[in-house]
């Protein structure tokens, strides 16, 4: 057990988006395992889920995402 806690620093202006409490932060508030960021603005950071959806987007649709390497054919299974 810890005796002191860690205080996450964050430099000032930097803004986070955070997964548990589904609010935007200045300065690291939450763990680093729950948010987002940093990122340069409030706006950005209020739009966090909305950019990371459509990185998946184009993750998911990139063709070197889905070669065909060792061992794989490709194709993943949905859930």
């Amino acid at each position: 057990m810890a005796l002191f806690k860690r205080r996450t620093v964050g430099q000032p202006g930097e803004w986070f988006y955070c997964l548990k409490h589904g609010t935007v932060e200045e300065g690291p508030q939450c763990r680093a395992a729950d948010r987002f960021g940093p990122y340069s603005t409030r706006e950005e950071a209020a739009h966090a889920m909305e950019t990371a959806r459509e990185r998946n987007v184009e993750w998911e649709n990139d063709p070197k995402w889905h070669d065909t390497g060792k061992g794989g054919d490709g194709d993943r299974e949905e859930d």
